[in-house]
């Protein structure tokens, strides 16, 4: 019986433990760009998933970096997690209705901007730009992999345009799908090598950066 109730309290405790970890929610819905919706989940834990479609039931899944992940928290912390109003209330262009929403256990706190002048605000705006470029990067690299061997050079151009910029998180994720090209001679020459090259910079990172 006691090592029954013991199990008990050891269950219980593991689930009010997942409950309270805590996650950051960001979505941006722009009408007329492309994706005209983009949803980013960030767990505390750095796991993280993308969508482009609200009933999306197979999203992207990837882990950022732990600095990366302190990072985001840490400007979430800043916005007073996400109770503190942002918009400018500026007459501006529409830049897309974003939202930022803080969640911790029972604690649920939202805040939804067209534009920003907080500072605090513009960095958080800033991480979840570079993380859905990077997702869609993958999505089109993927795309191409799988249906265009014409257009993997371009997609391969594209994502090593978006690491010069500095704009690419999580590279790592895109090691499967470069080691593919790179060593599947389907591919053109051209491709391959650049598959090679970008491979043997993601998993070899300029420590000066």
């Amino acid at each position: 019986m006691k090592r029954f109730a013991s199990a008990c309290v050891f269950v219980a405790l593991a689930a009010i433990s997942l409950q309270a970890a805590p996650r950051i929610f960001y979505s941006k819905v722009f009408k007329g760009s492309s994706p005209e919706y983009t949803e980013i989940v960030l767990e505390s834990s750095g796991e993280a998933t993308y969508k482009e479609a609200p009933d999306d039931s197979d999203p992207l899944k990837f882990k950022l970096a732990d600095a990366d992940t302190h990072a985001i928290f840490a400007l979430a912390d800043k916005l007073d997690d996400c109770k503190r109003p942002v918009e400018s209330g500026l007459k501006v262009a529409n830049m897309g209705e974003k939202t930022f929403r803080y969640e911790d256990g029972e604690t649920k706190n939202e805040v939804k901007f067209n534009y920003s002048q907080d500072l605090d605000a513009q960095a958080l705006l800033a991480w979840f730009e570079k993380i859905a470029e990077t997702e869609q990067r993958y999505i089109d690299l993927d795309r191409t992999v799988h249906f265009d061997k014409l257009g993997v050079n371009d997609a391969i151009l594209r994502l090593q345009i978006t690491y010069d910029a500095k704009r690419l998180v999580d590279p790592e994720q895109f090691l499967k799908l470069l080691d593919r090209v790179a060593n599947n001679e389907s591919f053109m020459h051209v491709a391959r090598e650049r598959a090679a090259t970008l491979a043997d910079l993601f998993r070899k990172p300029d420590k000066t950066e």
